[in-house]
């Protein structure tokens, strides 16, 4: 009797996929059909909709406009002021680093709806700095720079950490080795720690940039007015249904896909040389 048992499971074992590809495949597949279906079932239903002529509708344009202006911008901001923060939070050890940390993980882990009440608690228009500008014709809140100042709050952090992760890779003994020819400390980071992380801050760029365009959350509590392209999808579900959202929404599924590309296209040019 227990050698029979034993057989079984001999045999059980021998049968039972243990190889970690072969786990990683099954798994890794089962979310990728995941994410694939609800997509074709999205295309698919494209099918049964005038995409063209409903992208022809000012209102849809407008939003379009809006998004392509304002999410580059934010993006930008994000690089400019991210990248030397990913920098001193890869290289420095200063008191209070790891509370820095903290703080730029906090728009992450904080629900967008609700990032965009704490930026009204600041930017709104009877706050003082709110009520300042305004005063002086730059309003703060339903205004492309609202709209702006939403977008950063919530996609910035994408750049900071995927950026640190890259100035974390590169090996620090070859800044030291820049160092010994004589190179400045700033002509160091910019012909080695730069180069040698730029698929890293070009990934970056490239989360921060989907993700603000795709932002919605708190774009809604901060500037609800000009629409964004999320904003009138929103609208436009809640007014005309399901349908109604599918030529704008697969304008922005084109977009993201487009500067994803591009941005692949760059970095692969540039390595290259």
């Amino acid at each position: 009797m227990s050698s029979g048992v034993g057989s079984f499971g001999a045999g059980l074992k021998r049968t039972t996929p243990s190889h970690p590809l072969a786990i990683s495949v099954v798994l890794g597949g089962l979310l990728l059909a995941y994410f694939v279906v609800p997509l074709v079932a999205f295309l698919a239903r494209a099918g049964a909709v005038d995409v063209a002529g409903e992208l022809t509708d000012p209102v849809v344009l407008e939003a379009i406009g809006t998004s392509l202006v304002t999410a580059p911008i934010s993006t930008a901001i994000a690089t400019v002021f991210g990248v030397p923060l990913a920098y001193a939070l890869s290289r420095g050890n200063f008191r209070g680093k790891r509370l820095v940390e903290v703080l730029v993980l906090l728009p992450l882990v904080v629900p967008p709806v609700v990032g965009g009440a704490m930026l009204l608690t600041v930017v709104g228009r009877f706050t003082p700095i709110g009520a300042a500008a305004a005063s002086l014709g730059v309003p703060l809140t339903d205004s492309h720079l609202g709209v702006i100042l939403a977008q950063t709050f919530v996609a910035a952090p994408f750049l900071v950490v995927t950026a640190r992760a890259g100035f974390d890779e590169v090996d620090e003994r070859l800044e030291e080795a820049a160092r010994t020819m004589g190179y400045s400390p700033l002509e160091t980071v910019r012909l080695v720690t730069l180069p040698l992380s730029r698929t890293a801050i070009a990934a970056g760029i490239v989360l921060t940039f989907v993700r603000a365009i795709g932002e919605f959350g708190a774009t809604m509590m901060v500037a609800y007015n000009p629409r964004t392209m999320p904003t009138r999808i929103w609208v436009s579900f809640v007014s005309y249904g399901l349908d109604a959202v599918v030529p704008i929404a697969l304008a922005l599924l084109a977009i993201t896909l487009v500067v994803v590309l591009a941005v692949q296209v760059l970095i692969g040019t540039y390595s290259s040389h």
